[in-house]
């Protein structure tokens, strides 16, 4: 009988949302064998373990590796997490891990940027975003691509493919990395804000997060307040939309910051471009044509450039995506979820190399 690990038993049954009711049911078993397995108490027979290969969807390979990372609830800036459900939060903390696995074999044999992120928790949300661009030198042009952005200044990227509304995006620090999550069943404009968010935790709240202190709704106003700026600066804004504003021109001019019509509207309320009484309007009429969920002029998903250089090189490598999920014991699918569905092409010409040194490549 192989080695069986216990605490991954435990994780792999959060990631994919099951309690352990559900999976005794499903495995034709007390919840009592449940707990014993999950415990340490007992190790599965191999034919239980097989089956809990099957339902959870984790090869039996899984269960025999070391411990695992973990990210606790409290470190992770879940934006909405008196309304998640803890098996949403579990699965989603679950993605991440999966993630910090996928990055640190991508690490062992890639040089990926290294993080490059001010502390500026002392600075007011408006005053950090126009700090943050001087000091990356972004002046007050839009961002042309935001996910690239991160990139190149260290954070590591990642997808979130869970369909529910909940659990838009978070953030979290391992192992001295900044790591952002992005659920991509939102617009490509909702999740680019997203990114801006958690790229405000990141460099305003970076000691709550590493000491574990509870996420306040304040922190969630400043992070948004912080995102807004840092995409759609004052005076670039201020020169742009001056005159009479209608929702068409909102639509037009929503296209230089790569925003929602929701988010500009707010901003440039905010920044007294027009008044109350325009900005209510202009409200109803987004709610009333369905563009708080659909954006008219659609601008296309972002995605990962690091991703998809490693994926390049992989497969010049002829390294698959089956290979690559075998080496980490995983199911593909759980990597196309976090990589934005960037897939390998599953045609292998030469197996992978475990035993790698230090020859990492620049990509």
């Amino acid at each position: 009988m192989i080695f069986f690990n216990p605490s991954r038993l435990r994780f792999a049954r959060m990631r994919r949302g099951f309690t352990k009711a559900r999976l005794a049911k499903e495995l034709g078993l007390q919840v009592r064998s449940i707990q014993g397995y999950e415990t340490g108490e007992y190790a599965p027979e191999p034919d239980k373990l097989s089956g809990l290969s099957v339902i959870l969807r984790f090869p039996t390979e899984f269960f025999a590796g070391d411990d695992l990372p973990t990210i606790a609830p409290e470190t992770a800036s879940f934006r909405s997490m008196s309304k998640m459900s803890a098996t949403l939060r579990n699965s989603a903390l679950g993605a991440g891990v999966t993630a910090f696995l996928l990055n640190e074999w991508i690490e062992a044999r890639f040089h990926l940027p290294e993080a490059d992120l001010p502390d500026l928790s002392d600075l007011s949300p408006e005053e950090a975003a126009a700090t943050l661009r001087r000091i990356w030198g972004l002046g007050e042009a839009p961002i042309g691509n935001l996910i690239h952005l991160l990139e190149a200044k260290g954070i590591r990227v990642y997808s979130l493919a869970i369909e529910a509304k909940e659990v838009d995006a978070f953030s979290v620090w391992h192992s001295g990395q900044p790591f952002v999550f992005l659920n991509t069943f939102k617009s490509a404009e909702h999740s680019r804000f997203d990114a801006a968010h958690e790229l405000g935790h990141l460099v305003r709240d970076r000691h709550t997060m590493l000491h574990g202190a509870a996420h306040s709704p304040e922190m969630e106003r400043d992070a948004n307040a912080f995102a807004s700026a840092l995409l759609m600066p004052r005076a670039n804004v201020v020169a742009r939309g001056s005159g009479f504003i209608t929702l068409d021109k909102l639509t037009q001019l929503k296209q230089n910051w790569g925003v929602s019509l929701a988010a500009l509207a707010y901003r440039m309320n905010h920044l007294g471009l027009f008044s109350e009484w325009t900005y209510r309007n202009l409200c109803i009429q987004i709610a009333k044509n369905g563009y708080r969920t659909s954006e008219p002029s659609p601008m296309r998903p972002e995605s990962s450039q690091v991703l998809r250089k490693v994926f390049d090189a992989l497969r010049s490598d002829g390294i698959t995506r089956a290979n690559l999920a075998k080496e980490l014991h995983i199911i593909q699918d759980d990597i196309d979820n976090l990589t934005f569905g960037l897939i390998l092409s599953n045609v292998s010409r030469a197996p992978i190399n475990s035993n790698v040194k230090d020859t990492r490549r620049s990509l």
